[in-house]
């Protein structure tokens, strides 16, 4: 299986992309959602790999399969580490048809503009390279929009193709993900902007090149249509954004070819403490879900 196999299963294939790339900021939440509390740890090795575990119990149940779960998205660590003895982007790929993609932004910089930028990523060039020998096909990266602030938007999707050039250039494709927050007051409007500013954008790539994007549900329902259309565009991925599996899944239901990539209500209602046949049948009802509601889209 090759590259070209992973692009035509990403490009076409029903499913959606779990997005399992909690990192340093975030694993204590997710992990204390899945019942692990603070006092479980003593330092970050123990806390990344209790959430390494939780991850390898994800891949390893028996719905983790790219019949529904077509990508998944890691964190750095879970990258440079192994399921069973293999690295988990190969374990993924050859052993559960799940194709790896990685988280490569190293957080938010303080907001400026009603909008939050990435970090600089001074050693993106050596992650990317380390990433396609790991057998990985793509990356994701985070910003995020606070406000409907036509100069921010416009400068968090300058940011993002910016750096998706620099992804492309290593023969990765990027996932450009400009989060819109669910509860601002001007959401509708922010979404517009954010519209405009990523169709410029995308107008301007190269006829070779294709980029894929992660949007937050937006509140227009098939706002986003002329860009699953776009033919620079692979795929259109949703997050959840804080909406409860139920709600995200109702809202992306209604956005014609758009897929989820959910984070928190993928694993929603798992624990630590449920036996492997309880949390094999809770995982398997929740991709169940995911799985129709991305098709029905």
């Amino acid at each position: 299986m090759t590259q070209a196999d992973m692009a035509a299963q990403v490009a076409g294939k029903e499913g959606f992309i779990a997005a399992l790339d909690q990192s340093g900021g975030s694993t204590p939440k997710a992990l204390k959602l899945y019942g692990v509390e603070d006092d479980a740890w003593s330092n970050d090795g123990e806390m990344f790999d209790l959430i390494h575990a939780m991850r390898t119990r994800i891949i390893k149940s028996p719905a983790f399969t790219g019949d529904k779960v077509m990508g998944a998205i890691l964190f750095e660590q879970t990258m440079d580490r192994e399921v069973d003895g293999i690295p988990t982007a190969r374990y993924l790929w050859e052993k559960c048809g799940v194709v790896p993609f990685l988280k490569v932004d190293k957080g938010l910089a303080e907001t400026s503009d009603g909008v939050k930028l990435m970090k600089p990523m001074p050693d993106l060039d050596a992650l990317l390279e380390r990433a396609v020998a790991k057998g990985v096909f793509g990356t994701k990266m985070r910003s995020v929009v606070d406000a409907a602030n036509p100069a921010g938007i416009a400068a968090i999707v300058d940011q993002q193709f910016e750096v998706g050039k620099q992804i492309l250039g290593h023969g990765l494709v990027p996932i450009i993900e400009p989060e819109v927050t669910i509860s601002i007051a001007d959401k509708a409007e922010a979404e517009d902007l954010l519209l405009a500013e990523i169709t410029r954008h995308l107008d301007a790539l190269p006829d070779d090149r294709q980029i894929m994007l992660k949007l937050t549900l937006p509140t227009r329902t098939n706002l986003y249509k002329p860009l699953v259309d776009h033919p620079r565009v692979m795929r259109v991925v949703a997050l959840s954004g804080g909406y409860s599996r139920d709600d995200a899944n109702a809202k992306l239901a209604e956005n014609t070819g758009v897929i989820a990539s959910f984070s928190r209500a993928l694993t929603e209602g798992l624990s630590a403490g449920q036996s492997d046949a309880e949390f094999d049948a809770m995982l398997a009802e929740a991709i169940n879900s995911i799985f129709e509601a991305s098709r029905a889209g």
